[in-house]
């Protein structure tokens, strides 16, 4: 019997055209969450602000009302609605009392967009940002950067608009080039309240150590209790996630875990550092200790473990941490055995 044989073109073009039937469906279905999460969040914003209006006209009466939402929304809904979020979804319905006759008017954009407009004092600004992202299909990375980079102002003021155009669009090419950088967003796992999917974020690897540290950290019996994996801090510029996040009972603090394959660089230790502002800031209470974190780098040369320096207090670290912590030592021969087995698995 004789094989037919198939043309390369047609199989290409065929490949090509199931591509963008599935592409169109994924934005289809992403665009009806997309617009179901934001809208839910202006109703849940527009509620707060009424509530507010019918309370004491005061921030500690707004404050208070804000942590018991949160607390008794966290019973039944995992992410997206801490005090911090609710006062998001305030300032979407306080900067766009209008948005759901705007809606249709301005597609294309994801709750991402929504909190990068916050940002905007100016209400000519935003609303211009708000049309042009929602026109132009601006990425959200396109959008933060026009506006950190204040591209409103300087093409109203500058007399070849054309220039500042060209610059603009040659600046954020590599954010519209990621087709699929709506799939990614985390805050769409969020909103349904999924689970994020760590392969964006995590090598197999990388995925095996993190799972062998949270074993070997439970066992070691200094106090270390599991909070979460993956764990997804949102800020106005983007949506980061900590590997592990442990609960130290002994030293009454958090502790932070992140796990890097490549060197470590200055950015990887500013980031860190960052996550421990946050916790700080969002996260502790009072009694709490400052919260340490652990930057590894499980290289296939070289692995290293350096901890923060709790806001360059050695002493304190030394007085307070050292005792319960994990030795450099310790860490660095788990994830030595933990590659070594991976390797051999793989192999």
């Amino acid at each position: 019997m004789d094989t037919p044989n198939i043309s390369p073109d047609n199989i290409k073009t065929l490949v090509a055209d199931v591509k963008n039937i599935v592409s169109d469906g994924l934005k289809t279905a992403y665009a009806d969450v997309s617009k179901v999460m934001i809208l839910t969040y202006w109703k849940v914003g527009r509620r707060i602000v009424e509530e507010d209006q019918h309370g004491e006209k005061r921030a500690e009466y707004g404050k208070k009302l804000l942590q018991i939402l949160a607390e008794e929304l966290s019973k039944d809904f995992a992410e997206g609605y801490t005090a911090r979020d609710l006062r998001n979804y305030r300032q979407l319905y306080l900067c766009f009392r209008d948005l759901e006759i705007w809606y249709a008017r301005v597609p294309n954009l994801t709750w991402t967009h929504y909190r990068a407009l916050l940002r905007v004092k100016d209400e000519d600004a935003r609303y211009w940002y708000l049309k042009e992202s929602s026109t132009s299909m601006w990425s959200t990375r396109t959008l933060d950067r026009n506006i950190g980079s204040q591209y409103y102002y300087r093409l109203l003021q500058s007399p070849k608009k054309e220039n500042v155009v060209a610059e603009m669009q040659q600046k954020t090419a590599e954010f519209q080039s990621d087709k699929l950088e709506f799939i990614k967003s985390p805050v769409v796992a969020e909103f349904l309240q999924l689970k994020p999917n760590s392969d964006f974020t995590e090598t197999k690897l990388e995925r095996a150590i993190i799972a062998h540290l949270k074993e070997f950290l439970l066992e070691l019996g200094r106090g270390f209790a599991f909070l979460n994996e993956q764990y997804h801090i949102s800020t106005q510029t983007g949506d980061y996630y900590i590997d592990l996040v442990f609960y130290n009972v002994v030293l009454k603090c958090y502790f932070l875990i992140d796990l890097k394959t490549t060197t470590i660089t200055h950015q990887d230790i500013g980031q860190m550092d960052m996550y421990i502002r946050m916790f700080d800031d969002l996260k502790r209470t009072e009694g709490d200790n400052p919260t340490i974190g652990l930057l590894l780098c499980a290289e296939t040369d070289k692995d290293i473990a350096r901890y923060s320096i709790l806001n360059d207090s050695k002493q304190l670290f030394a007085a307070k941490y050292l005792t319960f912590m994990p030795t450099k030592e310790e860490l660095l021969r788990e994830i030595t055995q933990q590659k070594e087995l991976f390797y051999q698995n793989e192999g």
